[in-house]
């Protein structure tokens, strides 16, 4: 909004030439989403509270400690990170931009679904929630749509292929299987920070990182002269979603102000859900979809973890975890939860620097 308003009148006025920068309106998104946060964010909290006497409902067969340290805290606190995000890209980015309606229309469409599934959980004292075949189903439609609406908008040459990191001029060209990879990546990225979701501020700090990696992706591969000096693939438009990852990170930032331990709201899958759709649908306009997978490495670690102990005890009867997913394997072993969080902060900020190397090992 600001963009519209404000650059016609740079002419007369050079200080507003500044609100054509990518790098300026994407700080700027990071500033007002983190003020939205903490304005808004304990009346919000109250109203949480008061709407949910007895919190989430914490799962029966859990870690023993959780029904002490976890109890009473309310969730759907992804609402605050949502209204925050929303707020501050509305505010800071170019809405003629595709790339943006169709990253916030997955955002907010998963964010609705979680919010349904967290609803549940609190109005029917239900710690499943929602079906998972429908919460799948809902996922599939949404993400389908929005991937053939992004292959609609990227270069013919780019649309339905995926490029391959460390290989500079290598493009994995899928046809019409294009759009079930990039619904798998949306649908499964949303799933595995749902998944990474279960201690207070696990998941949202690893979201900020990677949220900040695929800030500096789209702005490269949105600029020509960055992306030909990295050999990256340029994807006209892509540029303006830094300043939504940059709002992600600002709303992350003051979401994770309340969600310190001890939490006083948890993420739930309102949240949970969205912010890994949003870090999917990224991934898959800028053309680093298989980089989601290595900087988005601790969420694929979580969920490889709950298959694995699904397939073994289905197909031998015994365990390979404690307990899954891996978090929670680690909480079995008497590892406190601090300690988990933040080794597990370290494990993805290493990832992401790994991912980050792509851009320059081609």
């Amino acid at each position: 909004m600001l963009y519209h308003i404000l650059v016609p009148l740079s002419d007369q006025f050079g200080v507003l030439n500044v609100f054509r920068y990518l790098t300026f309106r994407t700080g700027g998104a990071v500033i007002t989403a983190l003020a939205i946060s903490f304005l808004i964010g304990p009346a919000m909290i109250r109203m949480l509270r008061q709407q949910q006497a007895e919190g989430q409902p914490i799962r029966d067969d859990g870690p023993e400690g959780h029904p002490l340290t976890k109890k009473g805290t309310p969730t759907m606190g992804g609402l605050l990170i949502l209204i925050a995000m929303v707020s501050a890209t509305l505010l800071w980015a170019d809405l003629r931009n595709r790339y943006v309606w169709a990253t916030l229309g997955v955002t907010a469409a998963f964010g609705l679904i979680g919010f349904i599934d967290d609803y549940i959980k609190v109005v029917q004292r239900n710690s499943r929630g929602l079906s998972a075949r429908i919460k799948f189903l809902f996922e599939i439609a949404i993400a389908t749509v929005a991937v053939l609406w992004i292959v609609s908008i990227a270069p013919p040459a780019l649309a339905t292929a995926v490029a391959v990191p460390f290989l500079k001029t290598v493009l994995i060209k899928l046809g019409g299987f294009f759009v079930v990879f990039a619904v798998f990546v949306v649908v499964g990225a949303a799933n595995a920070v749902n998944l990474t979701d279960g201690l207070d501020g696990l998941a949202i700090v690893p979201v900020m990182i990677a949220t900040g990696v695929f800030a500096l992706v789209a702005y490269l591969v949105g600029n020509t002269v960055f992306a030909n000096y990295l050999q990256l693939h340029y994807v006209p438009g892509a540029g303006e979603l830094a300043v939504f990852c940059g709002a992600l990170v600002g709303a992350g930032l003051g979401f994770l102000w309340f969600n310190a331990p001890p939490a006083r709201v948890f993420m739930g899958d309102t949240g949970a859900l969205s912010l890994g759709a949003a870090l999917g649908t990224v991934s898959v306009v800028t053309k680093h979809e298989l980089v989601l997978a290595v900087v988005g490495g601790l969420f694929v670690l979580e969920t490889v973890s709950v298959i694995v102990q699904v397939a073994s005890y289905k197909l031998t009867g015994k365990r390979v975890f404690r307990m899954a997913p891996l978090h929670h394997h680690f909480e079995k072993k008497g590892w406190a939860e601090p300690t988990i969080v933040i080794r597990f902060w370290i494990i993805a900020a290493i990832l992401a620097l790994a991912g980050l190397a792509t851009l320059k090992l081609r």
